[in-house]
């Protein structure tokens, strides 16, 4: 949503708005960049604001990857959809592959812990591991450690 006003093009008032978006929490560049545009600001202005931010430290997508990917583990999702989020958000595969790999999360593990959350027991028929895999793959669990995850459920119940 554009602003209706005439746009903004003083870097300073661009920089104290990021700055302000910042305070609150993490932003990567491409998010923040969208809401100074919605707040009716120019590219022109918001360009040097940013690098300004950069270069003090105060913005990097480095982190804002990790601090996401971070979140989203602790939430139980698997490493497609924290993936597929960080690449909404604007990020590089690099910084995406580092955030992950920094992470040092078993997926297997996480799948079977989600599993356990959500399932009150082990799947006993073929339909109910259907409907957990299904719930693993919506939650971002690649099909493997998926797998993986209710079989060592249901071998463990045996």
């Amino acid at each position: 949503m554009q602003s209706r006003s005439a746009p903004k093009d003083e870097p300073e008032e661009a920089y104290a708005a990021a700055l302000r978006l910042l305070a609150r929490r993490e932003h990567s560049t491409l998010e923040l960049t969208r809401k100074l545009e919605q707040r009716g600001f120019t590219g022109v202005s918001i360009r040097p604001g940013l690098d300004r931010l950069r270069v003090a430290g105060y913005l990097s997508d480095a982190r804002f990857a990790g601090s996401l990917a971070r979140h989203r583990a602790a939430q139980g999702y698997g490493d497609l959809r924290i993936r597929a989020e960080l690449g909404q958000h604007g990020m590089e595969h690099t910084v995406v592959d580092q955030a992950l790999e920094e992470l040092g999360v078993d997926w297997r593990a996480q799948a079977l812990a989600q599993a356990r959350r959500h399932f009150a027991e082990a799947p006993e028929t073929a339909a109910a591991r259907a409907r957990m895999l299904r719930h693993l793959a919506q939650r971002g669990f690649a099909s493997s450690a998926a797998r993986a995850a209710v079989a060592e459920w249901c071998k463990s119940v045996q």
